[in-house]
């Protein structure tokens, strides 16, 4: 008697611990990176090159990448073999601090990470039965493995000299002492290499996960479709509100980015002075107020609808950068960190509903692609020069950094956004997928 299929339900643990650790990869790394660079000696060009590693990925996995693996492989061997030359890749950085090597080790990282971002999603979908009602109980777990990233290295990078022993204090004054006490200097650079150990160990554990993970075959391209999914999405540009969305979404990755790139150094600077244990904690509120926020999405959608919900979300931006401008003290800056689910689900998440509720089936795949593009590619592209490049002339001779005038840019820049989208995004009322048809 031959043995019952495998069901949705009873792949939903290991669909669940692929999201949690494909995501948790990227967590590990990514809000540490930006202070650690420069420890290394590198300069503004240098860094904004390995931190385009992941850009100049998002590009290849737009024009190429992804739909070459989503045409030729089955997608959870695809992801078994990205995760396994991605993690040894990145597992290496640990113990990279050369220029070239650095770059090279992060380029083959993210060549071999970016495409799993979408294939996971692809396999996840491939194998519910019900994806409206099933894929966000999956995909909360990626929220949570980016969380989860964090939390570690409130005592990995403790400076564990500075407090003193258990028997001296009671339990508690001693857990203060210990969490209120970071590594700095070369310390603090020799603790934040277990970021990438971190991540390469998460990534080699998905690949061996991967191997478990539902079949999902190859789907050869249409005989009718286009023959790079990227011309078919570019082609929707010329619809005027898909163009307004477009350019938003552009500068509204762009300014996302700048949030990366310098919190993690405002945090501990001496305006705010948090410890750099807990960099990584703080900014993760933000995908702890994601999850929140996500939940009661559909309720203000219907509310307020597409164009006043995508402008909340670009003013979400605005709104906390001018708090890190003007109001810079350890309470508040923590608290505005909460906007971060604003910013992230009344835009990015609604530009992902939006595409799948107005663009025609053939299309919405590339149309995914094409936004995904500016999101993960070419908008933290030019903001990885951007805004090393404004921080530079920010920073006076004795290395003190302007925050107050670095931040007014980010701002005013969401803020112009956010009119503009207010103005000028006029999509029907109703999806109307023939005005999209090609």
């Amino acid at each position: 008697m031959n043995a019952p299929a495998p069901t949705a339900t009873s792949y939903r643990g290991r669909l669940s611990a692929m999201m949690f650790l494909e995501f948790f990869i990227w967590g590990a790394w990514l809000p540490l990176i930006f202070g650690y660079l420069p420890s290394l000696g590198f300069d503004d060009g240098e860094q904004a090159w390995i931190l385009n590693a992941f850009a100049l990925a998002s590009f290849t996995a737009m024009f190429f990448s992804t739909q070459f693996a989503d045409r030729n492989f089955a997608a959870e061997k695809f992801c078994a073999f990205s995760h396994l030359v991605g993690g040894l890749s990145i597992l290496a950085l640990a113990w990279t601090t050369s220029f070239w090597p650095f770059f090279g080790l992060m380029l083959v990282h993210s060549l071999f990470y970016v495409p799993t971002i979408s294939i996971t999603n692809g396999i996840a979908f491939a194998a519910m039965k019900d994806a409206q009602k099933e894929f966000g109980q999956v995909r909360l777990w990626g929220t949570i493995g980016w969380i989860a990233a964090s939390w570690p290295f409130v005592f990995l990078l403790v400076d564990w000299s500075q407090v003193p022993a258990l028997s001296e204090l009671g339990f508690i004054e001693w857990l203060g002492r210990a969490l209120g006490t970071s590594k700095s200097g070369a310390a603090f650079q020799e603790a934040t290499r277990y970021t990438f150990m971190a991540a390469g160990a998460a990534s080699l554990a998905l690949a061996l996960l991967s191997l478990s993970l539902p079949h999902t075959p190859p789907k050869p391209a249409d005989k009718n479709g286009e023959t790079f999914a990227w011309l078919e999405a570019m082609k929707l540009l010329r619809v005027p509100y898909v163009a307004v969305l477009f350019a938003v979404t552009f500068f509204d990755a762009a300014v996302h980015q700048c949030y990366f790139i310098w919190t993690g150094r405002f945090l501990t600077s001496p305006e705010v002075g948090i410890p750099g244990n807990w960099v990584m904690p703080v900014m993760s509120i933000g995908q702890v107020a994601e999850i929140g926020t996500m939940a009661f999405l559909g309720f203000v959608l219907k509310s307020l609808g597409w164009r006043k919900t995508m402008t909340l979300g670009v003013l979400g931006h605005a709104a906390r950068f001018a708090v890190f401008a003007f109001a810079p003290s350890p309470t508040i800056v923590v608290l505005i960190n909460v906007l971060h689910g604003v910013c992230y689900a009344f835009f990015f998440a609604t530009v992902y509903i939006f595409v799948d509720e107005f663009f025609p089936k053939d299309a919405r795949s590339s149309a995914q692609g094409l936004f995904n593009f500016l999101i993960l590619g070419l908008g933290p592209f030019v903001a990885n020069f951007v805004w090393t490049e404004l921080g530079t002339a920010m920073t006076d001779s004795a290395k003190v950094v302007d925050y107050h005038g670095l931040f007014l840019v980010p701002s005013g820049v969401a803020l112009a956004a956010a009119l503009f989208l207010f103005a000028f995004f006029r999509p029907p009322l109703k999806s109307t997928p023939e005005h999209l048809a090609h």
